[in-house]
């Protein structure tokens, strides 16, 4: 008798499940995603692998395009945009957004992580302050993907602090004007656009930059040093408009959420793989790519220690929510 009724149990069950995936698809969410950066970039793929990953997950019923290159709206904008729901989604570079949420600013801090294991660690412990803060402007983060940590590259070799004393170290923002300051270097504001005018004039003979950008600009025509610094890693994020994410069917939801863990891994060894492609061309072309030296490294972690107080002075309490964890774990 139980072996006559369990085709018709199992039959049924399958018919529920066909008419539930039947009834998501017949209204489905189309979003757009927008992003200031190439669409052949890593950044860029990985957000088009997750939506169509959720598309086939959820049988078409959440389905989004990827306004690339900033189409849809400038990179500057898009946490605006998106809060406003105009698009449903987007990504930018975090600390972009540290002036209206501060949390957002930590991995901009210079010296903290030493490789990709520290950044993950940092994200970890970040990730609910960050939740918790965009919350009331209706974002909902989904995940990050880092941009390779950025290095030192010289026209000579360094091995301590003290062989920056009167050199010209390129500098773009307060942060790496403070740093050239503080290792008693020649601060000389360059934007990226003009570093192979000023490195072939002698204008500038280091600059703290990733190696992808190196292989861009092709340093190697004025450059022989480059060390791993590492000295930040900053992520970019991809978040939501909460009234849309919220609009979505609870299984639309819940696949959402897995799938964005696995964007998040492809995303991150995603930016593993391009440094170390671009650390290998740069050595290629005939740049010495070395570890930072032990002397060196250790002036770099007291700077850091240095900018980490001032951040958590300036922030406040969700600072310590981040940094303490961060810290007491290594």
């Amino acid at each position: 008798m139980r072996r006559r009724n369990m085709p018709v149990a199992l039959a049924a069950a399958l018919a529920g499940w066909s008419t539930a995936r039947h009834a998501l698809a017949a209204t489905p969410a189309a979003w757009t995603v927008a992003t200031g950066y190439k669409a052949d970039g890593y950044h860029a793929t990985t957000l088009a692998w997750l939506g169509a990953a959720v598309e086939q997950a959820t049988a078409g019923a959440l389905r989004w395009t990827v306004a690339a290159e900033g189409r849809r709206v400038p990179l500057a904008k898009i946490p605006e945009a998106v809060a406003a729901g105009q698009p449903e989604a987007g990504e930018c570079i975090m600390t972009t957004m540290a002036g209206t949420w501060p949390v957002c600013g930590a991995d901009a801090i210079p010296f903290m992580t030493r490789h990709m294991n520290d950044a993950r660690r940092l994200w970890k412990v970040q990730r609910p302050v960050v939740e918790k803060a965009l919350a009331p402007a209706g974002l909902v983060p989904l995940y990050t993907a880092p941009w390779p940590g950025q290095g030192l590259y010289c026209t000579e070799p360094v091995r301590s602090a003290s062989d920056f004393r009167g050199r010209r170290m390129r500098t773009y923002n307060a942060t790496t004007r403070r740093i050239a300051e503080m290792l008693e270097a020649v601060p000389v504001d360059v934007p990226m656009a003009e570093v192979g005018k000023a490195l072939e004039s002698g204008r500038i003979d280091s600059m703290i930059t990733s190696s992808v950008t190196g292989v861009e600009q092709q340093v190697w025509r004025w450059m022989r040093h480059f060390y791993d610094l590492n000295a930040w890693m900053p992520k970019n994020l991809v978040m939501v408009h909460h009234g849309a994410h919220q609009a979505l069917d609870p299984a639309v939801r819940k696949a959402l959420a897995e799938l964005a863990l696995q964007a998040e891994q492809r995303g991150w060894a995603a930016a593993e793989k391009a440094a170390l492609q671009s650390a290998e061309t740069l050595a290629g072309n005939g740049i010495q790519v070395e570890p930072t030296p032990t002397q060196l490294r250790g002036t770099l972690v007291r700077m850091g220690e240095r900018f980490a107080r001032e951040w958590v002075r300036e922030v406040g309490p969700q600072a310590n929510q981040i940094f303490i964890p961060y810290f007491s774990q290594q």
